[in-house]
């Protein structure tokens, strides 16, 4: 059983909120193409052979959106669900929500569940805005004095307040999504589940409701969040979930579950860059033909790391510089060096191959990054490869009480203090 489990700093783990326990959902779907029959074709096809439309390619089968799927949620965590389209993420969340239920396996839910996985959910349209809060809350079982002392701040927040007594279905899609997550927010679920809907609102509004998540995370209540934005789910979340074809292909420290989705868990520390695609250059005079990175040995905190760089040029180049530049997982640049660093400018005649060596010590914490080659020299541009190799940091202190602690920034630095 894949579990999530995190380090609460107590000596005895709390009862997990949610219990998921070997889920697993069928769905049966249309098998090939069944031919489109006018009225008489079907009923005289039906006395000639009720089983045509199988022999003509259509009929069904079974799909299994979700299967054996395993964890624990404990109260207080923000958990990130990535994965492709089609993983089976928001399958899981509306199976959560019990607006589906499982073909196999159980939920044990301790606490109040929440959703908002698509614009508007649990809104009636032909009511207004007033209405809609008291109606939602009310299925959310608040009682009308509990929903009544959140009822400013929630019109507050949602902005809405100009178009409160009119009907929903005259609301923007924006508007529809402010009132929804506001209700959902700020009635006090324990749980909160929420889907791919903040794409829908504006930048202000997006900024406004990761606050808010982060707040009601902070405050002890658990949030689960399906996200392609990897940038907010990092944020926002300490602990992830990977999902492929159903499975639980990965889980763990968020930033460790999008490293794994986005290399598809291959880290080389030797890279044949030929074939990796050049970016905006096509020069068969000068070509990074290979990469070795620490010679196969582990890049620890804090230490120094040799990049081994091996080319060829086929024509004499003047002013060769080469460089290379360490990005996130997000292709946020973070480390940039280049030769001309070190006054090193290289002119070269004809060759047939060369190796320069370079040693940096990269101040990264530990995580998973990308690395990105280039070379250019006094004609312009001769080489840009990015993402080229995924190098791994690993912390000094391999305990995982201490890999699992929230990272707050991604350097380290040298410092001096005194008192």
């Amino acid at each position: 059983m894949d579990q999530i489990k995190v380090d609460t700093g107590r000596c005895k783990m709390p009862k997990p909120i949610l219990e998921i326990q070997n889920i697993s959902k069928k769905f049966r779907i249309q098998r090939g193409h069944t031919p489109y029959l006018s009225l008489r074709d079907s009923v005289t096809g039906f006395f000639k052979s009720p089983f045509s439309l199988e022999r003509a390619g259509g009929g069904l089968e079974d799909f299994w959106a979700l299967k054996n799927i395993s964890f624990d949620v404990y109260p207080g965590e923000s958990i990130g669900i990535i994965g492709k389209n089609g993983a089976g993420k928001s399958t899981l969340l509306k199976i959560l929500s019990e607006i589906t239920p499982p073909t196999e396996g159980k939920i044990i839910s301790r606490g109040r569940i929440a959703s908002l996985l698509e614009v508007g959910t649990g809104f009636h349209h032909e009511l207004s805005g007033r209405e809609n809060v008291f109606l939602n809350g009310s299925i959310l079982g608040m009682k009308r004095k509990e929903i009544i002392a959140k009822f400013d701040e929630i019109v507050d927040f949602s902005g809405v307040e100009k178009f409160l007594d009119t009907p929903i279905k005259h609301y923007s899609t924006g508007m529809q999504l402010r009132l929804a997550f506001a209700v959902a927010a700020f009635l006090e679920p324990e749980i909160l589940l929420i889907d791919e809907v903040l794409a829908v609102g504006d930048a202000e509004f997006q900024r406004k409701c990761i606050g808010k998540m982060d707040e009601v995370s902070k405050s002890g209540r658990t949030v689960l969040f399906v996200s392609h934005n990897l940038s907010q789910v990092q944020s926002l979340c300490r602990m992830g979930i990977l999902l492929d074809k159903g499975k639980i292909l990965h889980n763990g420290e968020m930033n460790t579950v999008i490293a794994h989705y986005l290399t598809n868990g291959e880290i080389k520390h030797f890279v044949d860059v030929k074939n990796f695609p050049r970016i905006g250059v096509k020069n068969d005079d000068f070509q990074i033909e290979t990469l070795g990175i620490n010679k196969g040995n582990p890049i620890y905190e804090n230490e120094t790391v040799t990049l081994e760089i091996s080319f060829q040029n086929k024509q004499p180049v003047k002013e060769l510089v080469l460089g290379f530049s360490i990005s996130d997982m997000l292709n946020n640049i973070i480390i940039e060096c280049r030769s001309t660093a070190s006054y090193k400018e290289y002119n070269l005649s004809v060759s047939v191959k060369k190796k320069i060596t370079v040693t940096f010590n990269p101040k990264l914490k530990a995580g998973i990054y990308n690395l990105n080659l280039g070379a250019r020299c006094a004609k312009g541009m001769l080489e840009y490869v990015p993402s080229v190799a995924t190098i791994e940091i690993i912390p000094k202190q391999e305990k995982a009480e201490e890999w699992n602690k929230r990272s707050e920034g991604l350097l380290i630095t040298d410092s001096h203090w005194e008192i």
